[in-house]
């Protein structure tokens, strides 16, 4: 027989178990969702079931323009979000966006080290705490057409995922049209889109070889996505769960940076397995990029202010 002790400890255990909705952007079979899966698996099972995290991939629960403002008013306690996305809600957010900035992983991880300290003071002001950030490969341009220089792409319709690229398009003379991830394939297939800067990984996952012929290794930037939480649900927690979560997300960003390494070169060789062109820039659009890279930095820093030039110079200073 069941003692009435024992009833009592197992109400109060089912009481105090909290569950956490992780609404996630991309396909669950992207490695920034499986790497999140992971996290959320890996809070469940080193809190014994106090803290469940749940996983919703591919933008079931919120597409992930929605994601942001879903976790600020807390109907999601924690969820993932492109960084660059943001940008409208402070510049600082687009310093992983800038063309040429940093264009290596080893470049990537420095920048996120100059800027993480300024990122987290922004997303606190907004009621938020980051727990980690993972890269996504270094972009390159897609294109149904070959490319020689940025004149081939004077109206073209360009996906655009945030300010920056809209505002690389414009300088490009191409049409910048606002698409999610989610809406990539439609959107090509449809020809409201007809070219983007993008990594490998987005293509593969959208089979982007089914609309789009040639790809160019530009090496652009590599953006970000960050798994952040509602400052409110953060406090509703005990610090030994909060050291849990912790814990989890130092070696979820660690794995995330691993893996995005490592599968950089995959994805090339898969676009090209799949009968995609792929190779460098030729020189004269890379010269184009770079001269569209410095001005979108000057107008940048321009925005982003003391915070920003701080941020730059730390990252040069490395």
């Amino acid at each position: 027989m069941v003692s009435a002790a024992a009833i009592v400890l197992a109400a109060s255990t089912a009481m105090a178990a909290e569950k956490w909705d992780m609404p996630l952007a991309y396909s669950a079979s992207n490695y920034h969702s499986e790497n999140a899966a992971k996290f959320a698996e890996a809070v469940t099972e080193a809190s014994g079931g106090e803290l469940e995290i749940v996983a919703h991939p591919g933008g079931s629960l919120f597409k992930g323009g929605e994601i942001y403002r879903a976790i600020r008013t807390g109907q999601a306690p924690i969820g993932e979000r492109l960084i660059s996305a943001l940008g409208n809600e402070d510049p600082l957010f687009e310093v992983d966006a800038l063309p040429f900035l940093a264009t290596s992983f080893d470049d990537s991880w420095k920048l996120y080290k100059a800027s993480r300290p300024q990122l987290e003071e922004t997303l606190d002001k907004a009621g938020l705490k980051l727990l980690y950030a993972v890269p996504w490969p270094p972009q390159g341009l897609y294109n149904k057409t070959a490319v020689g220089s940025a004149a081939d792409l004077k109206g073209v319709k360009f996906r655009a995922y945030n300010a920056a690229t809209s505002r690389l398009a414009e300088l490009m003379g191409a049409v910048p049209t606002k698409i999610e991830a989610a809406e990539l394939t439609q959107a090509f297939a449809t020809g409201v889109a007809q070219s983007m800067i993008s990594s490998g990984s987005t293509g593969y996952d959208r089979k982007i070889w089914e609309h789009v012929k040639y790809w160019y290794d530009v090496q652009a930037w590599l953006p970000k996505n960050m798994v952040i939480v509602n400052k409110a649900a953060w406090e509703d927690i005990d610090a030994k769960l909060q050291q849990i979560v912790l814990d989890e997300a130092a070696k979820a960003e660690q794995a995330g940076w691993d893996k995005a390494r490592e599968l950089a070169e995959w994805y090339k060789e898969q676009l090209a397995a799949n009968g995609m062109e792929v190779g460098p820039p030729s020189d004269a659009l890379k010269s184009d990029f770079q001269a569209i890279g410095d001005t979108m930095t000057k107008e940048w820093l321009d925005k982003a202010g003391p915070e920003g030039q701080a941020v730059i110079d730390a990252y040069k200073a490395m």
